[in-house]
């Protein structure tokens, strides 16, 4: 059972609670009339400003109860028959009879759990803006003042990141006015960790680092410490002195730096990629990551609105 099913079932039970509380307090009711106002609440739910919580459909169902005929002469026998051993079977069976409800429920309450994770992310990114696209230590590639900034998160040990690698590699040979910066995020094991702890100095040396990353996500085998020194002293630099620095505290700082931006954005696999205001988790291609970065030029977001039809 999904996460979304179980959180329905709990929703449809606490508005059965709502529901016996309110009617046994205002009139009895019969089946017919208590699946009418059922329907109502299923329609007029999404449209309250609070969502689909238990409190705003007691409220509706209360308002629409009031605005029903009284009954002449309730008798506490009436009040009594419509606790909620009466009225949950008559939900249940409602539902079941009519199930596209719980899809009309389902997708409200989908969106309004996106609306909420994407204003989440917009805030956090805004938040995070010194750490994602000026923080020392990073590695910055393409044109350092182009108009659009790609970062990604990864770890040298995922098989993703090595399939997104082509992908990164055209971007930079194709859009002369893309920055890219990438950002040491090793997860998968202590060998990613010891192999990033390299790569963070070879960042800082004056080499060719984009040679480096290459080399490491381009060879056989798992990348460790010694893979990550080879493939520094193959670019000229001393792999005792690298080694000597690996827990260094710029070191370590550049890499915690990454798991604090991780927390915040609520990332936690590889690749990631962030552009504008958006996460983009796994490898997406090639086509997927142009759509978006023209998008960011042509309108300022990943997602452009749809144009308007123009009067005939």
């Amino acid at each position: 059972m999904s996460r979304l099913t179980i959180a329905l079932v709990l929703l449809v039970g606490a508005l059965a609670g709502g529901l016996a509380v309110s009617l046994a307090t205002r009139t009895a009711l019969d089946e017919t009339q208590v699946r009418t106002i059922a329907e109502d609440v299923v329609a007029a739910a999404p449209k309250t400003a609070a969502g689909l919580t238990p409190s705003a459909v007691e409220s509706i169902v209360t308002d629409l109860i009031a605005r029903q005929p009284k009954q002449n002469t309730p008798q506490s026998d009436q009040v009594a028959s419509v606790d909620a051993a009466t009225i949950n079977p008559m939900i249940e069976d409602y539902l079941l009879k009519n199930p596209r409800i719980l899809q009309k429920v389902s997708a409200a309450l989908d969106a309004e759990l996106t609306a909420e994770r994407t204003a989440q992310t917009k805030a956090a990114i805004a938040e995070l803006q010194p750490a994602l696209y000026s923080a020392p230590g990073q590695v910055v590639l393409g044109n350092p003042e182009g108009d659009v900034t790609l970062v990604e998160m990864f770890d040298y040990n995922c098989g993703y990141c090595r399939q997104s690698l082509p992908d990164i590699a055209a971007l930079l040979d194709e859009d002369k006015n893309l920055r890219i910066i990438l950002k040491e995020f090793p997860i998968l094991s202590q060998a990613s960790i010891e192999a990033a702890r390299v790569a963070v100095q070879v960042a800082e040396a004056n080499v060719d680092y984009w040679s480096f990353h290459q080399a490491l996500f381009t060879g056989r085998g798992q990348v460790d410490k010694a893979a990550a020194l080879k493939a520094a002293a193959d670019l000229g630099l001393n792999p005792i002195t690298l080694e000597m620095g690996m827990k260094a505290p710029k070191v370590e700082d550049v890499i915690q730096q990454s798991y604090r931006i991780a927390d915040q954005l609520k990332i936690t696999g590889t690749p990631t990629f962030i552009i504008g205001e958006e996460v983009i988790p796994g490898a997406i291609g090639l086509d997927g990551l142009k759509q978006r970065i023209a998008n960011m030029r042509a309108c300022g977001a990943t997602v452009c609105p749809a144009p308007t039809a123009q009067p005939g």
